[in-house]
């Protein structure tokens, strides 16, 4: 009889933070994306309640909902330097061993849309080229491929580049037909 794995998407907790950092240093290590320029080095990595505990921004984990280990995470939040509408995908990383299941696409839909219900118009995103998964994942979702970085994210180390335009949520009393 197989073994059928259930996992959870829920938004970080204080608790989290240690195991998020472990997750994020240990998915960039494995794909070499290392040392300046990398999100591996970001001083919020230690503290990624805190950094995401504000308007406009969300961060979630993925938990194995039978031994309550983080496999995963990702959020997002304002791209900085950008305007006030463009969001970023940011800190998307899974462990080996929640690779496979689809949750990289929940997760994303999720994101996306509370990016959406935030008020955000455009989601940005920047990650390698070896990561050849999850940039299959972002192309299949609609992101389009950019010649350059924008905002100012620090992440000087990555090489792709990615923009979605988000469909904006219609406020309820433009739906019906009031007059």
């Amino acid at each position: 009889m197989s073994k059928t794995k259930s996992f959870q998407i829920r938004p970080i907790e204080a608790k989290d933070n240690a195991a998020v950092a472990e997750i994020i240093r240990g998915v960039m290590t494995e794909f070499a994306c290392v040392g300046d320029g990398y999100s591996i080095n970001d001083p919020e990595v230690d503290h990624m309640f805190e950094a995401y505990n504000m308007d406009k921004a969300a961060f979630y984990v993925i938990e194995n909902e039978s031994t309550k280990k983080l496999l995963g995470c990702g959020g997002i939040a304002q791209l900085k330097d950008a305007p006030r509408t463009t969001c970023e995908l940011q800190k998307m990383y899974f462990l080996k061993e929640l690779r496979g299941y689809g949750m990289g696409q929940r997760l994303l839909e999720i994101c996306l849309s509370m990016a959406t219900e935030l008020g955000y118009t455009q989601c940005y995103l920047e990650t390698t080229k070896r990561m050849t998964a999850a940039n299959k994942l972002y192309q299949k979702n609609g992101f389009l491929p950019l010649a350059q970085a924008e905002g100012n994210t620090g992440h000087c180390g990555c090489d792709s580049f990615y923009m979605k335009e988000l469909k904006s949520v219609l406020p309820f009393a433009t739906l019906t037909n009031e007059k």
